[in-house]
């Protein structure tokens, strides 16, 4: 099969929030973009509708047999893979003394072994590109914590570890690892985090007055991946508001 003649990347957990809004601006700079999805097909499918075009791809990130079937398959399709963007992500919170095991693991699974997963899937393709680039989506939860999400903020903070590690390990090839850790940000996740007084209190924290958009975090995806970035790895790019200076 031919390759592809523009860059190509994959975006997990982009049928909506982050992901959807990094998804649209990596195709609108002109990369040839594979939308991840695990379950929610007509979200992934509209996410695809504002993007224009791309494709779709549908696996679990926490299920390593169908992370190696499913990246082999775009490389082979595609002809290569240049991007790859971490962003599926869940939370499920409490207090540490209510926190059950199985919880703590689910969470662990999706936000950090799925990364690990997808990087090293990705990791033999993207050292082929001429300009690799990972990028990881943490969380300030992961850089200050958060009282009620142990397991969030664990895997969070896993995450820019994982980070700073590849990028050393890859970097003698070319390939960049970096880490974005947004504040707040207008997702169906933390809807529940950012109604009523609870905003109120919230925004009151953050230096510039308002909770974040997908857009926001996008944009600093967009620029991680760009060839403008060619000379940026092993960071975390916080992008918060000033909520963490």
């Amino acid at each position: 099969m031919t390759a592809s003649t523009k860059r190509v990347a994959l975006v997990t957990g982009a049928s909506r929030g982050i992901g959807r809004a990094i998804a649209v601006a990596l195709a609108k700079d002109g990369l040839d973009v594979v939308v991840n999805y695990t379950a929610n097909e007509a979200a992934a499918a509209e996410t695809l509708s504002l993007m224009g075009s791309g494709s779709l791809s549908r696996f679990d990130v926490a299920d390593g047999a169908a992370v190696d079937a499913a990246i082999k398959q775009i490389a082979t399709e595609k002809g290569r893979l240049d991007v790859l963007v971490n962003n599926a992500g869940i939370a499920v919170d409490g207090l540490l003394l209510r926190t059950k095991k199985d919880d703590w693991q689910k969470v662990l699974d999706v936000n950090l072994t799925g990364a690990f997963h997808c990087c090293k899937a990705a990791a033999r393709y993207l050292l082929k590109s001429d300009a690799g680039r990972i990028v990881n989506l943490s969380s300030v939860v992961g850089e200050q914590g958060n009282a009620g999400q142990v397991s969030y903020a664990a895997s969070k903070a896993g995450l820019i570890g994982m980070t700073k590690t590849l990028a050393r390990e890859l970097a003698s090839r070319g390939v960049t690892v970096n880490c974005v850790t947004p504040g707040f940000i207008e997702t169906d996740m933390t809807a529940a985090h950012v109604q009523g007084e609870n905003r109120d209190a919230l925004v009151k924290q953050i230096p510039l007055g308002r909770i974040g958009k997908p857009e926001d975090v996008a944009e600093a995806v967009r620029f991680l991946v760009s060839e403008a970035a060619s000379y940026v790895t092993g960071q975390v790019v916080r992008v918060n508001g000033g909520l963490l200076m």
